[in-house]
């Protein structure tokens, strides 16, 4: 069975969370209140990462717009 047929889609991690009542599932939608579910915890990272290089190329890693937008820290916060 499809899922289109099932009236829900799956979500790239099976475990969801409610953004709005808190509530888990398997679906993107929310089988208490109807509304949105996103993934309940990190996505898994493997240090064989196979599309890591390509990532870093999306965001231009290591470029001088990048490294200005990264965050700075406070003398409070080191």
């Amino acid at each position: 069975m499809f899922s289109s047929q099932l009236g829900h889609h799956m979500a790239r991690q099976k475990l969801q969370k409610c953004t709005v009542c808190g509530a888990y599932g398997l679906s993107t939608t929310c089988g208490k209140c109807g509304e949105r579910a996103q993934a309940a915890g990190p996505m898994k990272w493997s240090p064989e990462d196979r599309q890591a290089q390509r990532r870093r190329k999306l965001h231009n890693v290591g470029s001088k717009e990048w490294l200005e937008s990264l965050p700075e820290f406070t003398s409070e916060e080191e």
